[in-house]
Parts: structure tokens; sequence; C-alpha cells
């Protein structure tokens, strides 16, 4: 069983994640945008945390540096969430992982900026398999990405 803090990822919200990015899978790149583009609508000001962004004239739905970051992160998420019971853990490479941990520290990336990170994750996943939603499946790619974020935040510290 795969825990943080003790919780457990269970086998019914193993299947409940597998389902649903089975089907999401087919529309990886757009729903990543989707998901980025509510991350701005909900926290205009995180767009400051992304240097491409800064001086972009380009809107961001056609910015290509966004399309590619917000897929890699989508599809990292995703991946990580649909192995977390299989592996017993957040299966993002130990140096993935704390290249992530450097950049979300030198950002100074807060638990503000990931709640509303998890709550357009959420909103994105529900609106693209709206038949499956349930209070379970919502509550299994949370505990999913609270895994995740718990596994960046251990990476989170100043360069040694």
């Amino acid at each position: 069983m795969s825990t943080v803090e003790g919780r457990e990822f269970s086998e019914d919200q193993e299947a409940l994640v597998v389902k649903s990015w089975t089907v999401m899978k087919l529309n990886a790149g757009e729903l990543a945008l989707k998901f980025f583009l509510k991350i701005f609508e909900i926290a205009p000001t995180a767009q400051k945390l992304f240097s491409y962004l800064k001086d972009s004239n380009v809107p961001l739905e056609r910015n290509s540096k966004l399309k590619s970051h917000a897929t890699n992160v989508f599809m990292m998420t995703c991946e990580s969430a649909v192995q977390l019971r299989k592996a017993g853990k957040v299966t993002v490479t130990e140096s993935s992982l704390k290249r992530i941990g450097d950049v979300h520290f030198k950002l100074q990336v807060v638990d503000e900026h990931y709640e509303v990170t998890r709550f357009a994750l959420l909103e994105t996943i529900k609106e693209a398999v709206p038949e499956m939603w349930s209070p379970e499946m919502k509550n299994a790619w949370g505990e999913a990405y609270d895994q995740l974020v718990s596994a960046i935040k251990t990476e989170m510290k100043p360069p040694s």
C-alpha cells in the first residue's frame, strides 16, 4: 500500500484513476492546456512564476512553451497517479523530483499554489470525464495529487 502521512491509496481509488486516465490520455494535450488556463483564471498572478510568459504577447492558449510545459506536468501528474498503488510510491524519477523540488523552491511555491493547482486539476478531470465523475473519483485523484505534492515538497530545499 502506498501511504503518505498514514494515508493509503486503495485498489478502488486506483481503478477510478486508471479508468479516467485511459479516456483523458487520448486528449492529454488539450486537457493539459485547459488545466493551466484554469490555474491562471483562478490565480492570474501565477503567470509571473513562468519566465517565458512574462514578456510574451502570444495569447496563453497559443503559447507553445506553455502548451509543452502544461502537457509535461499533466502527463507526469496523471501517470504518477496511475502507478501510485502498484509502485507503492510516487513514480517520478528521483532526479526529476529533485529538479522539480529545486525549481519550486527557487520560485517560492507555497501551499496556496498547490491548492489552486489541485482545484484546477480536479475541475479539469471533472469536465473531461463528466459521466465518470463522482465524489469517490474526486477523492482518488485528490489523494494521488496530494502524494505527488508531498514527494515534491520533500525535495524543496536550498541547494546544498
